[in-house]
């Protein structure tokens, strides 16, 4: 479908995404029977079609980022909007490196004889047709594709408007590689209309969509997650902490903090509140306070952490420690112990990622076991909570339930299992 979609009425539109359901439907069957080779065919060919039409998409993204800006879109945003060189590489490297996975499709497990003599076990298959809901980023269009593909399931996918033309000029690539490969091309379909009622019609055609996931802002997620029919694999926010020990290496605490929240401002995994031990409160506040001032972060404290660093913070408020900035802005509060730490962190936290920075090893593994979140981390940044540093290849959103998947999703997060069962002529009596 052309650009011209967006122009379609609401009627038209719930006609369309019925029309994109069947044909997702009709080829999750197909997906679903292909062999690893066809798959791998595919993901290399969609990864070398990106590779030879960089300057389309630089150009395709160009549109988009100066309507972004046009539209008043701040600076947090418009990067997580941008393609540049390295991030057209980052998607053509996560193609690659998701053929090279292991194919979970197939995977015999738990295999046991019962007293009966028949042999019981199981068997990953796929979800069948995945939908998924995001923003900004247009990455995740090749990152979700890739994915879904390689799991044996189709996709749905439903970018934010300010990414259209990114988006459509990767679709083309999935497309031409799909059928380069012997592909059904709406094993993956990228929905060509920005017309915010393509997302209701999505979230509620349980008989074409098998599961929801959704990524970008909190709002995007409470609508879907309230509305949908379908069930979801989400996380509202990213409130991340790292909390630096009385026992902590100054210089792993500086790095790890610094990198935390200023190595990218604008992504769930980023840090936005810093808990600091009082003990050292008054050495490596100062320090750090320096590091974020030269990178133009606002910092906001509790009352001794303003008490230590003076007219460099200002006062937090109750909200702060509730608020996913997205920005170069950073939260700080000084406390007791570590008891105080991940009380802190239950109270405040996503169930996102969460990070202690400590050289004792039974801080470390009491960190480890009771906070509560999806990634839990000794000694590193926040900004490691990703499907592509954890070796999933990419990542099709994170997970902060615990039903179906948990954490960075990958290709084992987008399967399900069946029973299977072997026998010999076997009967009940």
């Amino acid at each position: 479908m052309s650009h011209a979609a967006e122009t379609l009425q609401v009627a038209d539109i719930a006609a369309y995404m019925r029309e994109l359901g069947e044909r997702a439907r009709a080829a999750s069957r197909i997906l679903a029977a292909a062999d690893t080779a066809a798959k791998n065919a595919a993901l290399l060919a969609i990864a070398d079609d990106l590779d030879a039409r960089r300057n389309t998409l630089l150009a395709e993204n160009r549109k988009d980022l100066d309507a972004g800006a046009a539209r008043g879109l701040d600076a947090a945003l418009l990067d997580r909007l941008e393609l540049n060189a390295g991030r057209i590489d980052g998607m053509i490297d996560g193609l690659r490196q998701v053929a090279a996975l292991a194919d979970p499709i197939g995977e015999i497990f738990d295999m046991s004889y019962r007293p009966s003599g028949i042999q019981v076990g199981r068997m990953r298959v796929p979800l069948g047709v995945v939908g998924i809901i995001y923003e900004s980023r247009p990455n995740v269009t090749a990152d979700a594709a890739a994915l879904c593909l390689k799991s044996g399931n189709a996709t749905v996918l439903r970018g934010g408007s300010e990414a259209f033309h990114s988006n459509q000029a990767i679709a083309a690539s999935i497309r031409r590689g799909l059928e380069a490969a012997g592909l059904p091309a709406d094993a993956v379909q990228v929905v060509a209309t920005i017309d915010r009622a393509a997302v209701g019609a999505m979230i509620t055609m349980p008989e074409y969509v098998d599961v929801i996931i959704p990524r970008g802002g909190k709002g995007l997620i409470e609508r879907i997650s309230a509305e949908a029919r379908v069930p979801v694999i989400k996380h509202l926010d990213g409130i991340c902490h790292v909390y630096i020990d009385d026992e902590a290496d100054p210089h792993k605490a500086f790095d790890v903090a610094l990198n935390a929240k200023t190595q990218r401002y604008g992504t769930c995994n980023t840090m936005e509140t810093l808990l600091v031990n009082a003990t050292v409160a008054d050495d490596i506040l100062p320090v750090l306070a320096d590091a974020y001032a030269d990178k133009g972060v606002e910092l906001r404290g509790c009352a001794s952490s303003c008490a230590i660093l003076g007219e460099r913070c200002i006062p937090a408020t109750d909200a702060d420690w509730d608020t996913e900035y997205l920005a170069p802005i950073l939260s700080i509060r000084v406390v007791d112990d570590l008891d105080a730490a991940i009380a802190h962190i239950a109270a405040h936290g996503s169930q996102h990622t969460d990070s202690i920075v400590t050289e004792s090893i039974t801080k470390a593994r009491r960190f480890l076991r009771e906070v509560d979140s999806s990634s839990v981390m000794v000694n590193a940044s926040t900004r490691f909570a990703d499907g592509f540093e954890y070796g999933l290849g990419a990542e099709i959103g994170i997970s902060t339930d615990k039903f179906h998947a948990r954490g960075p999703v990958g290709l084992e997060g987008l399967t399900s299992v069946k029973f299977i069962v072997f026998g010999d002529g076997h009967i009940r009596t």
